[in-house]
């Protein structure tokens, strides 16, 4: 039956598996009214519209 030479150290174990849970970037889908990027599935936060209709009122910036 095969033996490990030495054990690992807890720091050691959790350094090399510390790669393996890398966050991905969330999706990014571009505004069809204003071309912004913006979290699918959400308000645009520039213009205020999500599925081709306005559901926040956003102030102009002049």
């Amino acid at each position: 039956m095969a033996v490990p030479r030495a054990r690992i150290s807890k720091q050691r174990r959790n350094k090399r598996r510390s790669s393996h849970w890398k966050l991905a970037l969330p999706g990014l889908v571009k505004c069809p009214k204003c071309g912004e990027p913006v979290l699918s599935h959400r308000a645009c936060k520039a213009c205020g519209y999500y599925a081709g209709r306005q559901v926040i009122k956003v102030a102009e910036e002049n």
